[in-house]
């Protein structure tokens, strides 16, 4: 299987997609009852009344540059709060665009210990945010901001009500959310709800409880509760980080099944750690009920039970043994199976035979011992690309995030 048989962009993936789809945009997009919209990396919503304005996130760097001029042409109005609906760079990274002495930040009191933790770390995550999203969202210069802007008012558990230009603000904090400073802006009158990344890009999609990213996993039943309260709104309208959704019986029935779906998830995973299964088994073996399928463009079902499992239980799993106590990898005895089987190549050899029965990940296994010895490195790679082009053959090449790990794993092995 030849490395360029498959076809690894991310052109196919819809999450994608609604991250780029604000490239170019040159009006802003109206959602009814005067909010208008600023697409990009995270949206922004301009909620305009009868007077001033406010606005939900400020989208990265670069977007809100975009943005505020969009917004312009469709209100004069000062903005006059800010609310931030989370502490990811896709709603912050712009807000030195729109922040001016007289208006006010708002965020859950939360938001600046994730920010700290965030730049103490942000070596860390930006690398794992460039192997996942490089080519999709940008420059990292793009993304972040050239100084901090700090909130003006932190908001606690209780959230927010506010009035501006007449028209009524609550500020709901959602704990379940991408992080634990989560919050939605929810507009009584009209019964809309703007949920910013509550559920991840795609509504109707498994959360990414925990993502190859690199980021604090969410809890599973904080994130049931989250959407329950959002349901329990009774919205007709859901503006999320990326899609406009509406109908309120369509938008009950699938908060219905998300929180359903998860909650479920949740248990079947506790039930198996009480029983001694263990978490490979559990991910292999826990499917969902027709009834709860959600969809796995986002998150995943195996993952989730993995971030269940290491959300009550850390990250030792005792049926990988003791060697899971210590630094010493599978890879440092690579170099002494090699020399046992006679070479590098029977292993590559057995390796192309998984391959051809459809097991890639056997394949991987056996490449990454071989590899470890060093030796028929281009060969070594070469079956590498090939098993890994039959694993996202396999997976269907969906899931964002899957798509994208393989993507970057291939491009490592510098092969024509």
């Amino acid at each position: 299987m030849g490395g360029k048989e498959q076809d690894l962009s991310d052109r196919n993936l819809r999450a994608a997609q609604m991250v780029k789809s604000g490239q170019g945009q040159a009006e802003a997009i109206s959602r009814g009852a005067g909010i208008w919209e600023c697409r990009g990396v995270g949206n922004s919503y301009l909620v305009t009344t009868g007077g001033d304005s406010v606005l939900v996130n400020a989208g990265t760097l670069a977007d809100a540059k975009r943005g505020k001029d969009l917004f312009a042409k469709v209100s004069t109005s000062p903005i006059a709060r800010i609310v931030l609906t989370q502490s990811h760079a896709n709603q912050y990274g712009g807000l030195e665009v729109y922040k001016t002495p007289q208006n006010e930040v708002i965020a859950h009191k939360l938001y600046p210990q994730e920010r700290q933790i965030s730049e103490m770390l942000s070596q860390h995550y930006r690398r794992g945010s460039r192997r996942i999203f490089g080519g999709i969202t940008g420059r990292t210069e793009d993304m972040v901001p050239t100084a901090e802007v700090g909130p003006d008012r932190l908001i606690g558990d209780e959230g927010l009500k506010f009035a501006v230009g007449g028209r009524e603000f609550e500020v709901i904090w959602t704990p379940g959310g991408e992080t634990r400073s989560a919050v939605i802006v929810w507009l009584p009158a009209d019964r809309i709800a703007i949920v910013g990344n509550l559920f991840g890009p795609l509504f109707g999609n498994h959360p990414n409880l925990n993502t190859l990213r690199g980021d604090k996993p969410r809890s599973a039943m904080e994130f049931v509760a989250s959407v329950r309260a959002l349901r329990a709104l009774r919205p007709v309208q859901i503006l999320t980080g990326h899609e406009d959704i509406r109908g309120e019986a369509h938008i009950a029935d699938i908060t219905a099944r998300i929180a359903d779906a998860v909650e479920w998830m949740h248990d079947e995973t506790v039930k198996g750690m009480n029983a001694g299964t263990d978490l490979q088994t559990m991910m292999h073996e826990i499917r969902m009920p027709e009834a709860l399928t959600l969809t796995e463009e986002y998150g995943k079902l195996s993952w989730n039970i993995r971030a269940i499992w290491h959300e009550y239980s850390g990250w030792f799993d005792p049926a990988r043994g003791t060697n899971e106590l210590y630094g010493v990898p599978v890879e440092s005895v690579g170099p002494a199976i090699v020399e046992l089987v006679g070479g590098a190549a029977p292993m590559i050899a057995k390796a192309r035979e998984f391959v051809k029965l459809g097991q890639p990940l056997e394949a991987l296994h056996l490449l990454r011992l071989a590899a470890a010895d060093g030796a028929n490195d281009v060969e070594v790679r070469r079956a590498t690309r090939d098993a890994l082009i039959m694993l996202d053959h396999h997976t269907g090449g969906q899931n964002l995030w899957e798509r994208r790990w393989i993507s970057s794993q291939i491009a490592a092995l510098a092969l024509d």
